[in-house]
């Protein structure tokens, strides 16, 4: 690796971008948040013609998966992504961030307006459009984040609590803890 890397995942409403871009601040890193509309603008398209390609064509999938890799693997940066932890388990810290439907779809209606229940069930429906995607393209549980170093309950600490709390466990990363998955 060419640096240090914090690793960030996490679904949808969990406060992933949000948190990476606080953490990347505090540290002084770079921010790696390379998603589809990257790509789109890279390939001169609209993003929903990207989105639709992408559905059909699992490489798109890919290329947008190594290409965080890459970028990640410059220097010193935060990465968030849904499946940050997984692409990059040699990261200095893995910190996966979670919170009930509820709460995700709450803060998804806030961010983007929407009926409450439409909201409620288009999350769900991502969520398991998803889940079925990375098990497609890699064989990834995201359901299965034991591995992480930190899981942090998203609906119960804010996003600067949460950035200090990965702050403070990243200064002792470097100490053997005898194990993963710390839960806070």
């Amino acid at each position: 690796m060419g640096g240090r890397i914090v690793a960030v995942s996490g679904k949808s409403g969990c406060g992933n971008t949000t948190v990476s871009r606080l953490l990347a601040a505090k540290l002084g890193f770079s921010l790696v948040n390379y998603t589809f509309r990257n790509m789109a603008q890279e390939y001169g398209l609209p993003l929903d013609r990207i989105l639709e390609m992408a559905s059909a064509d699992f490489s798109f999938d890919r290329e947008l998966d190594a290409k965080q890799v890459q970028l990640a693997r410059a220097g010193d940066c935060v990465i968030g992504s849904r499946l940050a932890i997984w692409l990059l388990p040699d990261a200095d810290l893995l910190v996966y961030l979670y919170a009930d439907l509820e709460t995700r779809a709450s803060r998804i209606r806030a961010r983007e307006g929407g009926d409450a229940a439409a909201v409620l069930e288009a999350t769900t429906a991502r969520d398991e459009r998803d889940r079925k995607r990375f098990k497609s393209v890699y064989g990834i549980d995201n359901n299965d984040y034991r591995f992480a170093d930190l899981v942090i309950n998203a609906g119960r600490f804010d996003p600067e609590a949460i950035t200090d709390i990965v702050v403070s466990a990243l200064g002792r990363a470097s100490t053997p803890s005898g194990g993963k998955g710390a839960r806070i």
